[in-house]
């Protein structure tokens, strides 16, 4: 019994101990899972963009009240004039014109793309002249058909003579293995954007390329061609994916059938346009800029919803969000609405002239060109140096953005941005999910009710976290 006091004072001690431990334990548990300000400040950005967005309605109003939007287009004049509007509703520093001149291609009436002596009859295919094609003389024309898959085929074909006074048909498909599906449009574009003057290097009058999607349709995707100079610039045409499989089984059957075109294309002089572009400036590196753009002019069929009234949008938005939440970055936040990248690329040129000869170094420019479907992340290019030190400092922000399901990578960027590349700042672009781009892209079907409010508001949030992060703590 003498033990008694000293045991229980030794319990009583223990336990006080314990319960201090387990108290500390508690405080510091609660701490830890306490919201850093970072996700604060994102989760500030989605729910701004969840709950009070702009980017549907406006794309709403460019796609359906003024249209598709080709480079020296009325409708493309017009779209300037209603980007510059809305920027000037946002209260930012700064919003002006940038001006450049542009191609100006059109389409004329619509294209007759006819089989001829097949055993079956004749019948039309589905099809788009590809952008910057000439047209056909007023008559059409008309002859028998080569199919190929694969460049060596063409030479091999142009070699032995067989392709002079022919129809040259380009019949390679995307890649359906291909989990990425621009990987997948990039090996087979090359023949739409080439094809042409390969074929007239060998003396054929016309071609036919087989459209750029993984989709089996009857929607026809154009897009442009380059044609060499030096060479004869023949009519060009993109067909269905149908029309494609069905002209080629037709062809193993029936070898002798014949193609008739008529293209009515022109191209006009080179029209005045402009970039239009809105920025919050820096309180601390103003010359320094972090942009967010997408491009104004899209294919003169369909609205040009995803490609790129979606990317338009997004960016106008993600200085919208910045104001709206009272942040104040410190560097430059820039908004640029990109002209003419569907067919020449002058807006983005343009930009990165006017860039270099101010001074105005582009810390970060990130790109929405493939989208407005469900946010994945980003991809990055950079100079080696900028790259490893951008990426050091992602590890860190990986778990701010794992809530989102976003992820950042190295890559591309974007066909404006990509002016920017001489200067040695970080280049992004803008990742939703691809595996429906290809469905609509370039054709009649990229329209507004393609659109999801939600996918599209969730990216422009996640472009608006990405600069706010890169604005705090820089390359």
């Amino acid at each position: 019994m003498k033990n008694f006091p000293f045991v229980s004072l030794r319990l009583l001690h223990l336990w006080l101990t314990l319960i201090v431990i387990f108290t500390l334990s508690l405080s510091a548990s609660a701490q830890t899972t306490k919201p850093s300000s970072d996700e604060a400040m994102v989760r500030k950005i989605y729910q701004q963009a969840l709950t009070d967005g702009r980017c549907y309605p406006w794309l709403e109003y460019l796609t359906t009240r003024i249209g598709h939007r080709l480079s020296g287009s009325a409708t493309a004049a017009q779209a300037v004039t209603w980007g510059q509007s809305m920027l000037d509703t946002l209260g930012l520093d700064s919003v002006w014109l940038q001006p450049c001149m542009v191609p100006h291609w059109v389409r004329g009436a619509a294209e007759q793309v006819r089989v001829n002596g097949a055993k079956s009859g004749p019948f039309a295919l589905h099809a788009l002249a590809l952008g910057g094609s000439v047209a056909t003389p007023k008559t059409g024309l008309q002859a028998n058909v080569m199919e190929v898959k694969t460049w060596a085929a063409l030479d091999s074909l142009g070699a032995k003579g067989e392709l002079k006074g022919k129809i040259v048909f380009y019949n390679r498909p995307m890649d359906p293995t291909k989990i990425r599906t621009f990987e997948a449009y990039g090996g087979a574009v090359d023949q739409r954007v080439f094809g042409a003057s390969r074929a007239a290097k060998y003396g054929a009058i016309g071609v036919l390329v087989r459209s750029a999607t993984l989709a089996l349709d009857h929607y026809p995707h154009t897009g442009v061609l380059i044609y060499d100079t030096t060479l004869a610039r023949l009519p060009a045409v993109a067909i269905s994916t149908k029309d494609a499989e069905k002209l080629s089984q037709l062809l193993q059957k029936e070898p002798k059938i014949t193609v008739s075109m008529r293209l009515n294309c022109q191209t006009l002089p080179d029209a005045p346009s402009f970039n239009v572009i809105g920025e919050i400036r820096g309180s601390e590196r103003p010359k320094d800029i972090l942009l967010v753009g997408g491009h104004l002019d899209s294919w003169d069929v369909g609205q040009g919803a995803h490609d790129d009234g979606a990317g338009v949008v997004q960016s106008m938005d993600v200085l919208r969000y910045l104001k709206r939440i009272g942040y104040k970055p410190r560097h430059t936040v820039r908004c640029v609405l990109f002209m003419n990248e569907e067919n020449g690329g002058r807006g983005g040129a343009k930009y990165a002239a006017e860039a270099e000869r101010k001074g105005e170094f582009p810390l970060c420019a990130i790109e929405s060109d493939a989208g407005g479907f469900t946010p994945r992340g980003f991809s990055f290019e950079a100079d080696s140096t900028v790259f490893k030190g951008f990426f050091a400092k992602v590890k860190a922000w990986q778990p701010l953005f794992e809530p989102y399901g976003l992820t950042i990578s190295g890559g591309g960027s974007g066909s404006d941005v990509g002016h920017l590349r001489g200067m040695k700042g970080l280049l992004g672009g803008y990742l939703p999910d691809s595996q429906r781009y290809f469905d609509i892209h370039h054709t009649a079907a990229d329209t507004f009710d393609k659109i999801n409010k939600r996918e599209l508001e969730l990216g422009a949030a996640s472009m608006a976290a990405l600069i706010y992060l890169l604005d705090r703590y820089g390359l």
